[in-house]
């Protein structure tokens, strides 16, 4: 069983037990957070429920695991026979949640 979640702005599939990095949510560690937006959810007998836009009375329960940063990525920008030069560096902030239970309609 899996569904398709909105979250944040961004889809993830969601399973049973899978560990989801997604943008960092304003949480302690440990926490519940509850997504109501299924898109999509599929049944262990192989039945597709489509929503539109969403599944009526679908709901991912997940548990807040961790905070961590991202991969630093360097922004660097130049202009040739200009002298610009302009380096910049970034590392994203996310969060990893755990699949707790998905439930249907």
């Amino acid at each position: 069983m899996y569904a398709l979640v909105d979250f944040k702005g961004k889809q993830y599939r969601a399973e049973k037990g899978a560990l989801l990095r997604v943008d960092r949510i304003d949480a302690e560690p440990g926490s519940a957070v509850d997504i109501d937006t299924v898109l999509l959810l599929s049944g262990d007998e192989g039945q597709i429920t489509v929503g539109a836009p969403y599944v009526t009375g679908a709901k991912v329960s997940a548990k807040l695991e961790a905070h961590e940063k991202g991969k630093k990525i360097i922004v660097f920008k130049y202009k040739p026979k200009k002298d610009y030069r302009r380096k910049q560096g970034h590392r994203q902030f996310y969060s990893l949640i755990r699949i707790e239970d998905i439930a249907g309609a």
